[in-house]
């Protein structure tokens, strides 16, 4: 399946649904590696191991650079950055499949040269467990 018609929306504790953020551009990897903790007995002939608690790993989504307005992801997400709010995300793909998390947001805006594009880097820490909704 292509990435592409994947939507992330957000939205803050006061509010009742989720606005999209316009301009995505790229979704990072979603799941859990949970950490692999090594507990080997005195009397076992191989070392034992279990699964630990979960590492979601970088999430970083990426959106085309906008600054016109005041609703463009850029200015919107640094506000966000600037006040440290955790936030409620849900990110929609093509097939229906929805994930929601909470996190912080960090923005960053790329660089660029001749025939570049300038892009916006949105970091987050999340704060939640992954809630995946399958489609119908």
């Amino acid at each position: 399946m292509l990435a592409n018609g994947a939507k992330l929306g957000y939205k803050k504790a006061s509010d009742t649904e989720y606005t999209d953020l316009p301009g995505l551009k790229e979704i990072p990897d979603m799941g859990v590696e949970p950490e692999k903790v090594e507990n080997t007995g005195l009397n076992d002939e191989n070392k034992q191991y279990e699964n630990g608690i979960g590492d979601l790993g970088d999430m970083v989504y990426k959106f085309k650079y906008d600054n016109t307005s005041v609703s463009s992801p850029y200015r919107i997400m640094r506000g966000l950055q600037a006040s440290g709010e955790i936030v409620s995300f849900q990110e929609t793909l093509k097939d229906g499949t929805i994930t929601e998390f909470d996190a912080q947001v960090s923005v960053k805006r790329t660089g660029g040269g001749v025939n570049g594009v300038i892009e916006c880097d949105v970091a987050m820490s999340v704060q939640s467990n992954l809630e995946v909704t399958d489609p119908a």
